[in-house]
């Protein structure tokens, strides 16, 4: 048996090994309608926090925030300049900002505070950004990062104003914290691999749902690549997904292009969402799945 480190790749094997039963009897034409911290959305795929997309398309993080618009989407978004924020905003995207973990908190305060007053409608913090691959804190684009703790997330909830998001989660006792600590919603993600032979998010989201007890929003990111990707990700406790690098090579073309590639995946979700008998968001049954033997 041939084994890999790859995250991503462990993560696309996992996907490919759930399989789907088929429930046509009483089932309907379903709604993918998605509510979002008071807000109303037309689909649970939203963008994943991605940033310096200049290298891929001129205006490349302004392109990808209007393709969220146009589709109804949640929109998220990285690391970037206050003004590039600023116009992300601007394009009509209900967006939510992900902040470094970076080493000085003062840093952090101050983007939560300038998040909110651009009008993201919920902030957050990437944490699995806090060590490198040498044993040491991390370092991203000259700038110093260093873990959190339970009290300095308390802290960065307090002062956010809006719901506070924790991206990098992959385990009940991460996610436990983060209940305890206030955060509105948590984001699974291996971050495309960023440390190896991580556990697929699916693998992990069971038993974190269940540690959640639909308390906060879940969140999944990495690797999610159509509808079905998605039907999976909802079958198993999500409340919706992140698509990013799938969407990347489509921001050459517009972002009418995107936009499209989100309709068409929402168009597959609801297509599994009749053919399995999911009449909306709220009704998704994890015993439609089965882990292929064979």
């Amino acid at each position: 048996m041939e084994y890999t480190s790859n995250s991503d790749k462990i993560t696309r094997d996992y996907f490919d090994s759930l399989l789907l039963e088929s429930r046509y009897i009483d089932s309907c034409l379903p709604s993918t309608k998605f509510e979002l911290y008071g807000k109303a959305f037309d689909t649970p795929i939203m963008t994943a926090a991605l940033s310096h997309l200049g290298n891929t398309a001129k205006n490349g993080m302004t392109l990808y925030a209007g393709a969220a618009a146009k589709s109804n989407a949640v929109h998220w978004v990285g690391m970037g300049s206050d003004e590039e924020l600023e116009e992300i905003v601007a394009t009509g995207a209900a967006t939510i900002k992900i902040i470094k973990p970076h080493a000085d908190n003062k840093e952090v305060f101050r983007k939560i505070e300038h998040a909110v007053n651009a009008g993201c409608f919920a902030v957050g913090m990437d944490i699995d950004h806090a060590f490198n691959g040498s044993g040491g804190y991390d370092n991203v684009m000259g700038l110093p990062m260093k873990p959190k703790s339970t009290e300095e997330l308390k802290d960065f909830v307090q002062a956010s104003r809006v719901p506070f998001v924790v991206k990098g989660v992959l385990s009940t006792r991460d996610a436990e914290k983060c209940l305890k600590a206030g955060v509105r919603g948590i984001v699974l993600s291996h971050h495309h691999g960023i440390m190896p032979y991580s556990v697929p998010p699916l693998f992990v989201l069971p038993e974190i749902a269940k540690a959640v007890a639909n308390e906060i929003p879940i969140f999944v990111d990495c690797g999610i690549e159509s509808g079905a990707d998605v039907y999976k990700c909802l079958a198993l406790g999500a409340s919706a997904v992140s698509v990013g690098r799938h969407l990347m090579p489509l921001l050459k073309n517009g972002a009418e292009s995107v936009s499209a590639r989100i309709n068409e995946m929402n168009g597959e979700l609801a297509s599994l969402m009749a053919r399995t008998g999911v009449s909306d968001l709220n009704h998704f049954d994890a015993s439609v799945i089965h882990k292929r033997l064979f």
